[in-house]
């Protein structure tokens, strides 16, 4: 009885080594090598010490801080207000609709809006403003990637709040406590476990947004997945590439262990 279900475990494992361990480990083994294919720790040793990369980590953090800062600010109260409609799951299904749209399109679509020609230009001129240069800015980069996470921060938010007893809610009213007393004391500690999941889940992809950074930041937005796309693409130093791709995944692990249940 019990070979059964490690049988059925069998395609789990050689996904989880085709597709997790083995390119890891390809990416760890390739950041020991230089471009003439030598062994070096040159890579991490330049990755430390310039100002370039340092100045590249620090702009990624900070991007992806100001993401999930917004995206949860405008989630928790979307997914809160979701609990209390009558058709929630039809409503939470519109709001995760965007996420089966390729991203590229998204994105060139958001190219369009904040245009020099863009609709958004064209009611800033019906009112009056004037055109403005909204596109290629940090502006427009925040808004169009908070859009893109935000259902990956409503989603576990969402979850946990529609899972926490109503007995417990009308408890706490029952003992004399306020709508803010209520929310404070009972419903928001009992939601944190979405919180942190819609924090991993916002924080982590976006410490390595590349593409969002060239069509939508024009570049002047730099963050290290625009410097891994560089090295591996237009460079051919994929060592560093490599070395950069093992820094993000130690910050992602610190930020899923800076994160977790405790």
């Amino acid at each position: 009885m019990k070979k059964t279900p490690s049988l059925f475990s069998l395609p789990y494992f050689f996904w989880l080594f085709l597709f997790v361990l083995a390119p890891l480990t390809l990416i760890l083994y390739q950041s020991f090598f230089d471009t003439r294919d030598q062994l070096t720790l040159e890579n991490y040793r330049n990755l430390l010490s310039s100002w370039t990369y340092l100045r590249m980590t620090v702009n990624s953090v900070l991007y992806a801080g100001i993401i999930t800062l917004v995206t949860l600010l405008l989630s928790y109260p979307t997914a809160f207000i979701l609990t209390k409609l009558k058709h929630k799951q039809l409503w939470l299904i519109l709001v995760i609709l965007p996420t089966w749209i390729n991203l590229l399109l998204k994105a060139y679509a958001f190219m369009g809006i904040f245009g020099q020609d863009g609709s958004v230009n064209a009611f800033l001129s019906f009112v009056g403003i004037g055109p403005k240069q909204l596109l290629f800015t940090d502006f427009s980069f925040i808004f169009v990637a908070s859009y893109i996470e935000l259902p990956f921060m409503i989603l576990p938010i969402f979850n946990t709040l529609d899972d926490i007893d109503c007995n417990l809610i009308n408890a706490s009213r029952d003992l004399g406590a306020s709508d803010w007393q209520t929310f404070t004391k009972v419903i928001f500690p009992l939601s944190l476990n979405g919180v942190r999941a819609g924090v991993q889940s916002v924080f982590i992809p976006s410490l390595s947004l590349f593409m969002l950074t060239r069509l939508i930041g024009g570049n002047r937005v730099i963050t290290l997945g625009t410097a891994i796309e560089q090295h591996f693409l237009i460079t051919q130093n994929w060592g560093m590439g490599s070395t950069i791709g093992v820094i993000l995944i130690l910050a992602m692990l610190m930020i899923m262990w800076a994160t977790k249940e405790r």
